[in-house]
């Protein structure tokens, strides 16, 4: 059995801080699964196809639908992506169950760790029929090839390192993960970037216990064994979901939410780029 390097779910996975803003994107279907859709468009953007590309988002155990993801994913289309953010919770989300009387989260969370990938296997299929064609297009950055690129945060980043053991992938990014094993780092074919928590020197601010040092340490060591492309930026004083759980209204957990996202955004303007030379 492969060591586990990102434990399951736990209390920090549960914690949020509702954001503001009204969402630009819309619920589509893709092979039955409810899909959160949204594409520069939204933002008056007039590219060619499905702008620079097509990033797959997958949430937290809030769900897709929940406004924290919705902004998220609209900041990537804002900045030229289609992005398709499935709902393999089937509509629910921890804010259904957690702090409830009666209702025990941890129970909740187990049936749709078993679900989730059973649903996004045929999602998958259907996504790649429907976007998977790659192609050169011209915009404001340049040439950039439209391939599949996967996003997750928490729950999701088993499902971005399922993306990235294929060729199809262009890059990965994932925030604060969960259930993550040795052999998820040693199946990545594809670039990945890793956005985590790191230690600091405020007792109250010690980083991700779900995905802790020599975890880090760890993956590194493999991806390095693999010769795969990485990043990984640790963010000291953030916690478990910061990228898109924190509190804006805190300065550094604003600008730590903001800079994971623009990193992503780079990271695949950056390997779109390359793989269009």
């Amino acid at each position: 059995m492969s060591t586990q390097l990102a434990g399951a779910c736990g209390d920090c996975c549960v914690k949020t801080v509702h954001h503001v803003g009204e969402a630009r994107g819309s619920a589509v279907e893709i092979a039955g699964v409810r899909t959160y859709a949204v594409t520069p468009a939204a933002f008056g953007h007039k590219l060619e196809g499905h702008g620079k590309g097509v990033i797959l988002y997958f949430s937290d155990i809030f769900n897709a639908f929940y406004i924290n993801a919705q902004l998220t994913m609209d900041y990537f289309a804002e900045n030229g992506y289609t992005v398709l953010g499935i709902d393999y919770l089937n509509g629910e989300s921890a804010l259904d169950v957690f702090g409830v009387p009666g209702k025990d989260w941890k129970a909740w969370v187990e049936p749709h760790v078993k679900r989730a990938p059973e649903v996004t296997k045929p999602w998958l299929e259907q996504v790649r029929k429907r976007y998977g064609a790659c192609r050169l297009v011209t915009c404001s950055r340049g040439r950039i090839l439209i391939r599949l690129g996967g996003a997750g945060n928490c729950f999701g980043a088993p499902f971005v390192m399922n993306v990235l053991a294929q060729d199809w992938a262009i890059a990965g990014a994932f925030a604060h993960p969960t259930y993550l094993t040795e052999d998820d780092f040693k199946r990545v074919r594809r670039p990945l970037l890793m956005l985590v928590p790191g230690p600091h020197w405020r007792p109250s601010a010690d980083g991700d216990f779900l995905f802790p040092p020599e975890s880090r340490r760890r993956a590194v060591d493999i991806l390095i064994e693999g010769k795969m492309e990485y990043s990984l930026v640790l963010y000291g004083g953030l916690e478990h979901g910061f990228a898109t759980r924190g509190d804006p209204n805190v300065p550094n957990q604003r600008w730590g939410k903001e800079h994971a996202a623009l990193s992503a955004v780079a990271w695949f303007d950056h390997h779109g780029s390359v793989n269009s030379a």
